[in-house]
């Protein structure tokens, strides 16, 4: 508040003048001091003439300790509110001795000195008080600062302090809006001194020229977050993949969606597979296929959770056109049932196909990337969708084009250029305050998705190697069959199998199957190849096998895929 002063030495008006000032913008600072001289300033008041009445003094200091004490509605910190009533007491004890014999008798200015000191102390050092003094100057000084940065006529309506820093409401001139303020992010971080890439901006959902602003003066995800256990009992159910800065998890549903996940190398695509992975292969409704064309590399720690796997371009197309043809099926069965969207079920599972590095398949298999445009189009009622992950999110590397435009979920994790970021999250995504160009750590990522269309930053928990390795033997039991109706719809007749039904084909179906698994390539007979062998039905197979294994005749090569345990 400006202080006028009137004398008749010009020079003594402006010392006055300027010292007002300078008290009233240290005044946080100063309030232990002021508090002793409040305290001085009582007792001698009091003590002539009320002497006697030192002991309401006490009274009424416990009463408010005790009230400071229980505060928790003020004070929400148990060590903020002890501060607080030792403070008080003492301050009490002091004054009713102030009262009684005044505050100049010994030792009480010794003792005031000692305690302004020792309770200044915590209150100079205290992290909020002095978060919440910059921003009380902050607020002061906005409007100076808004004419610097280009924002004239903005004005900070609110501010809190959090534990990573503050945030504030900011109300904008008419006619600017958030995208004003997105652009002027270097310049807003530069005027409030503050590190680069530290000040977050976010649309207020209630008016279009208000805005939040969230300055962090640290990193909360500067270190990895651990992985918890998956909460979900189903695939319907969320799936947390990490947290946000402020700490609320980062949940997306993948159920009758398609997902996208794509950064440059090291930013972090495996840690995101392996979460999800982690979460999906929890729950007893959904078969997971892959594709992993690096030779298995970044799947294979996950095969024995895998009802089918992929690690070659044949291989692959041979696993979407499949995929392919029990979304052919099951939708002719929902026309059938007259329902629109498949629930999947532990007997009627959703089908989910995990892609690494989807680039490559659209280079190498031209047929494979057919077969997932069809199920990037047709896929997500039917319960057959697509986990993609990519280092080249372009529209050739990703196909034909309905692939990267049907993805419902899209993860950004770390890109070179901004114009990535559009690439993956979508055309104008950097303008609106999508940088995914500054992520600076490994699991730092944007998420796009139904319920996340603000960019707000996140991390994604870590999953170590070990760990992984123990959630894939413990949910190996766990793991669903496909059912009849979607495996039936399976079509294995290349001119391989073909051969070996022609050989093997025989009368006796016990000898017939018994005679396939002998003759089985290394990666084994499926199911519907032992069918047509033996031309018995699918029960009666797995009856068959399972005596096999009990006795150690055969091994399951891979889920769905068995040979003879010993070769002749």
């Amino acid at each position: 508040m400006p202080l006028y002063v009137v004398t008749d030495d010009r020079h003594v008006g402006e010392t006055i003048a300027v010292l007002g000032k300078w008290l009233y913008r240290y005044r946080s600072e100063l309030a232990p001091f002021t508090t002793a001289m409040l305290l001085t300033a009582t007792a001698v008041v009091l003590h002539p003439h009320h002497s006697g009445s030192w002991p309401v003094a006490i009274a009424a200091a416990m009463i408010l300790a005790a009230l400071i004490a229980g505060g928790k509605r003020w004070l929400d910190r148990t060590i903020e509110r002890v501060y607080g009533a030792a403070v008080t007491a003492a301050g009490g004890v002091w004054l009713a001795a102030g009262i009684a014999h005044g505050p100049t008798a010994p030792p009480l200015p010794g003792l005031l000195l000692l305690g302004t000191l020792a309770g200044g102390a915590p209150w100079w050092w205290h992290r909020r008080r002095r978060a919440r003094v910059r921003i009380e100057r902050t607020i002061q000084a906005w409007p100076d600062l808004a004419d610097t940065i280009g924002l004239t006529g903005s004005r900070v309506m609110s501010a809190v302090v959090d534990l990573w820093g503050w945030r504030a409401r900011l109300a904008l001139k008419r006619g600017q809006t958030v995208t004003d303020v997105i652009g002027k992010l270097p310049a807003i971080e530069s005027a409030l001194s503050v590190r680069p890439g530290s000040v977050r901006v976010e649309p207020d959902p209630a008016r279009a020229d208000h805005c939040l602003i969230h300055i962090l003066e640290k990193d909360p995800h500067a270190r990895p977050i651990p992985w918890p256990p998956p909460t979900g009992e189903t695939v319907a159910d969320p799936v947390d993949l990490g947290v946000f800065e402020d700490a609320t998890p980062v949940r997306v549903t993948l159920l009758h969606r398609h997902a996208l996940v794509a950064g440059i190398a090291g930013s972090g695509k495996s840690g995101i597979l392996n979460v999800i992975l982690a979460a999906l292969t929890a729950c007893p409704d959904v078969v997971l296929w892959g594709i992993d064309l690096k030779g298995g590399m970044e799947l294979q720690p996950w095969a024995s959770c895998l009802d089918r796997i992929a690690t070659n371009p044949r291989e692959a197309g041979q696993l979407l056109a499949d995929a392919v043809a029990v979304l052919d099926t099951r939708a002719t069965e929902m026309t059938r049932r007259g329902s629109r969207l498949w629930t999947p079920s532990p007997q009627e599972p959703a089908l989910i196909i995990v892609v690494d590095e989807y680039a490559e398949l659209a280079d190498d298999s031209p047929d494979a990337t057919n077969h997932a445009d069809s199920i990037a189009r047709r896929g997500r009622a039917v319960a057959v969708t697509l986990l993609a992950a990519t280092q080249r999110p372009t529209q050739a590397a990703m196909g034909k084009g309905a692939v990267r435009s049907q993805m419902d979920i899209r993860v950004c994790l770390r890109v070179r250029e901004r114009r990535d970021t559009d690439l993956i999250l979508g055309q104008g995504a950097h303008s609106a305050g999508w940088h995914a160009h500054t992520l600076n750590a490994p699991g730092k990522f944007l998420v796009s998705a139904p319920g996340h269309d603000v960019p707000r930053r996140a991390r994604a928990y870590l999953l170590t190697d070990e760990r992984v390795r123990a959630i894939a033997r413990a949910h190996h039991g766990r793991r669903p069959q496909l059912d009849a109706l979607s495996s039936d719809a399976i079509d294995h007749t290349t001119e391989e199998e073909e051969v070996i039904d022609a050989e093997l084909i025989d009368t006796d179906p016990e000898q017939a199957l018994w005679t396939g698994l002998l003759e089985a390539p290394d990666d084994g007979l499926s199911v519907s190849q032992l069918m047509k062998i033996t031309g018995m039905g699918r029960t009666w197979i797995y009856s068959r096998l399972q005596q096999h294994a009990d006795a150690n005749r055969v091994r399951q090569v891979s889920r769905g895929r068995w040979r003879a345990a010993t070769r002749p």
